[in-house]
Formats: C-alpha cells, structure tokens, sequence
C-alpha cells in the first residue's frame, strides 16, 4: 500500500521518503520508483514528511520511532485493517478501532483513517478509470486540515474522497474494511472490487407514494 501511494504521489511532484526498519530495503524501493524519491530509516521518513501513511498494522509509533515527537503536528494516513479470521468469521463491530488507538499513542499527531476499504491492485489503474468509475475512498478524522489534506491527496490520484466525519468513524470503516476483503477473498470477486458511494437524482414523480411516517 505504501510503495503503491508513495508511487503516485511521486509522480505528481510530492517529495516522497519511504521508511523501513531495513534502510536498505526502504532503499530499493526509492530506487524502484525513482521520480526523485529517498528511502532509509522510519525515524528518518518520520522527519521528513508533513504528512506520514503509516502501514504498520498492530505496532504502536512509539515502538517502531526512537520519539514519538518526530510526528507532533503531522497528518497520520492510517489505512489498517485487523487481521482476517479464518473462513472470514468476523466478531461484532470494534469498541475502539485501529485508528483510534493508533491516535491515543500519539496525541500530537492528527491521525485521518483513509485507504483502507480496497486492495493495492486498484491502485495500478490511476487515475483516469478510477475517476470514471467514481472509485470512494472513505475518510475520516477528528482535525477537519489533517481531513482536508487526506482529500486532496486523494483526489489527486483518481479518487472520489468521502468525508465520514470524526476518528470515531473508523470502527464502521474498519468494518467496511472487513467486508470488502470477505468479497474479494470468501466471494472470489477479486482485487479490483471495490465500494463506492454514488448520489443518485432525485425521482422525477413519486408513483410509489414516497416516504411515510412509521408508527
């Protein structure tokens, strides 16, 4: 996910600088997508970038960096979704999601969930069918700038970007998360299955007497 964005944005002119706790493989990967792009160490990427796409699933920042102050004042992309359960027997929905706890590790951060409701081969067709097709990317976050930026990025790339509110939002996203992956995997739709929200227009006559009130 992270060398697939990184990609892209690199290629519409962002400073991009990929982190490992291998500074050689971080490496490779600034060699494989060029446009100018650095790679070596996680505190080093976390110094660099105004904005981090953090794709380390169930390891806090506070382990992976030497300070979490490397990260005070910058938008966090989370894009984690809690493992997969054998035959896809997902639990009830999360009393606290991924990005939640994500954000209560680093309080000086602003943490925005996004990118987590597809699979990376959908990346590959940036931007134009992306845009054709209206492909959403689902949002949300409690600093409406760190939102704001999150939406622009990916706009920038083909996508439809959905504002879904507060961070609290992601337990439904990371939800939303769960059931694409049951139908790419468990229904065998494939990678490139995706869910998108689509404003209909309004009906031009009610011929099935609109909505009623409910007793």
């Amino acid at each position: 996910m992270s060398r697939s964005l990184g990609i892209l944005w690199a290629e519409r002119g962002h400073n991009v600088f990929w982190g490992s706790r291998d500074p050689n493989k971080a490496k490779s990967v600034a060699e494989l997508a060029d446009h100018k792009t650095q790679g070596g160490t996680n505190d080093e990427a976390a110094e660099f970038g105004d904005v981090i796409f953090y794709s380390v699933r169930g390891i806090k920042p506070s382990v992976v960096l030497s300070s979490i102050d490397h990260l005070t004042g910058k938008v966090i992309l989370d894009c984690n979704n809690r493992d997969i359960p054998e035959g896809f027997t997902y639990g009830p929905l999360m009393a606290e999601s991924l990005a939640e706890k994500l954000a209560a590790d680093i309080p000086k951060a602003h943490v925005v969930k996004a990118f987590n409701a597809m699979a990376q081969e959908v990346f590959e067709l940036s931007p134009q069918p992306l845009t054709e097709h209206q492909v959403s990317v689902y949002i949300c976050s409690d600093h409406p700038g760190a939102k704001q930026t999150a939406m622009v990025l990916a706009g920038e790339i083909g996508f439809n970007p959905v504002d879904c509110g507060p961070l609290r939002s992601a337990r439904l996203l990371e939800s939303l998360g769960d059931f694409i992956r049951f139908m790419i995997g468990g229904m065998n739709l494939g990678p490139y299955a995706t869910i998108s929200v689509k404003i209909l227009p309004d009906a031009l006559q009610q011929r099935l007497g609109g909505r009623q009130p409910s007793s």
